[in-house]
């Protein structure tokens, strides 16, 4: 049940002998979940003066909120970027095969590539793409943007633009057949040339004079996506920063060469996050430490957290990077895999969007180079490398990949925690963090071999 209400008549599930993870603190709690929601029990006692209906032993073991991956290019074969009539298949697949990781939400991320990836015309059932911009859960007001292009773009509506990306990765909720999806991650193609990384040079582009009428030309309709990544230092980016937040879009700085005054401005501006920090941007230098200054910067708004993603996958970033880090601002560390389609896989070439990538042991190459293509490691991994090599807590391990992201998209009411009323999506963990279980909506949708509960 997914609606703001439980019914008080639904089963209420009582998990036993565990920690739960609440507040930053592993406390040995049950956890009572109903309709989908965590629920209070107090409440249950006494105002309902009600027990529950079944109850599960955990054995011990943590229960932490499901994780949340807000970069992923793709795994097991599946490449996000790569247009083909059956996208939701793909997308599916991934999302089934991700439950076994503790992940039960994702941000499906397309890496650079032309228009014609992003959406298709069609020469019939044109909507004006002002009454697109809203996404889903945030209804469109109708009244004009300041920043929309003028005469407004018009696209096809969603259903007729088969064959192309954006419109087959609809917004869904997570259950049985696989993690939930929050939105789309597009990651380019308003990025650096220095610092493009695995980006295709061909199809980089920068903002005209009016700076959202690119953005809208090159992505669509925006019904359905939720961050968008882009070099602060590209002229004009200050204007469709501001555009694409009024929307209720995250923007993500990453990709880029530029200082910390410009990076400054960007987040003035409205921007939040920071995409996979220290990859594919300027080093730090103690003159002007570029982006990564931002986590210490006295120039944001009053209030103002600045969340930054980090790849611990032991590959991207040296472990006294990841330390540096949590150590300046560990409320904003965001764990993201990063990871590209041959997550899953073995060694060979596999794509990434418009270009392949070679996997050899435990790190994938752009084909033909030493430029680092994203990673293979999951998200499992990754919270696991993430507390080896801090030294941080349990619990803040757990958080950087539930919590925050959660936060750095607003979701952190429904998402991200196992507070009273948050959607029960939860993983079981052992000792070692290794997954048990993964529950979405209080449902059972993966569990490990002999494992319980």
């Amino acid at each position: 049940m997914r609606s703001g209400q439980c019914a008080a008549g639904a089963p209420v599930l009582q998990f036993t002998n565990c920690r739960i993870l609440r507040g930053g603190t592993l406390l040995r709690e049950d956890l009572w979940v109903r309709g989908g929601r965590i629920l209070d029990p107090e409440k249950l006692f006494f105002e309902e003066r009600r027990v529950a209906d079944e109850q599960r032993d955990c054995g011990g073991r943590i229960l932490a909120p499901g994780f949340i991956d807000v970069q992923i290019n793709g795994g097991f074969g599946v490449d996000f970027s790569k247009a083909t009539e059956d996208v939701g298949s793909g997308v599916a697949l991934v999302a089934r095969r991700l439950l076994s990781h503790g992940v039960t939400s994702f941000c499906p991320t397309l890496v650079t590539s032309p228009p014609e990836v992003y959406h298709k015309a069609h020469s019939s059932s044109y909507k004006c793409a002002r009454s697109s911009w809203a996404l889903p859960g945030r209804p469109c007001s109708c009244e004009p943007c300041p920043h929309a292009p003028s005469p407004p773009l018009c696209f096809p509506h969603a259903a007729g633009s088969t064959g192309k990306v954006l419109p087959q990765i609809p917004v869904k909720s997570g259950g049985p057949h696989g993690a939930g999806v929050l939105g789309v991650h597009l990651e380019g193609p308003f990025i650096s040339r220095e610092k493009r990384g695995a980006h295709p040079e061909a199809y980089l582009r920068s903002f005209e004079a009016n700076a959202f009428h690119d953005v809208l030309a090159t992505y669509g309709p925006l019904d359905n996506v939720c961050i968008v990544t882009l070099a602060p230092e590209l002229d004009r980016s200050h204007e469709v920063i501001q555009a694409l937040t009024a929307q209720g879009i995250r923007v993500s700085l990453g990709h880029s060469v530029a200082d910390l005054r410009a990076a400054e401005v960007a987040v003035q501006s409205g921007a939040t996050f920071i995409t996979h920090l220290f990859n594919a941007m300027l080093p730090f230098h103690h003159r002007d430490p570029g982006i990564v200054g931002l986590l210490t910067s006295d120039q944001l708004p009053p209030g103002h957290c600045i969340f930054y993603g980090m790849i611990a996958d032991g590959i991207h970033t040296n472990p006294a990077a990841l330390r540096i880090a949590h150590r300046a601002h560990p409320q904003g560390l965001v764990l993201v895999t990063d990871a590209v389609p041959a997550l899953g896989l073995g060694n060979g070439r596999h794509t990434l969007g418009q270009q392949e990538v070679e996997v050899d042991g435990l790190i994938a190459y752009i084909a033909g180079t030493k430029t680092l293509g994203g990673s293979i490691a999951p998200m499992d991994v990754c919270v696991r490398h993430f507390l080896q090599a801090t030294g941080c807590s349990v619990e803040s391990a757990l958080e950087a990949a539930s919590l925050h992201p959660a936060q750095m998209l607003g979701l952190e009411k429904t998402k991200g925690s196992l507070d009273f009323g948050a959607d029960a999506d939860f993983v079981v963990l052992d000792d070692t963090l290794h997954v048990q279980a993964t529950y979405i909506s209080g449902e059972l949708v993966w569990q490990a071999e002999e494992a319980g509960p």
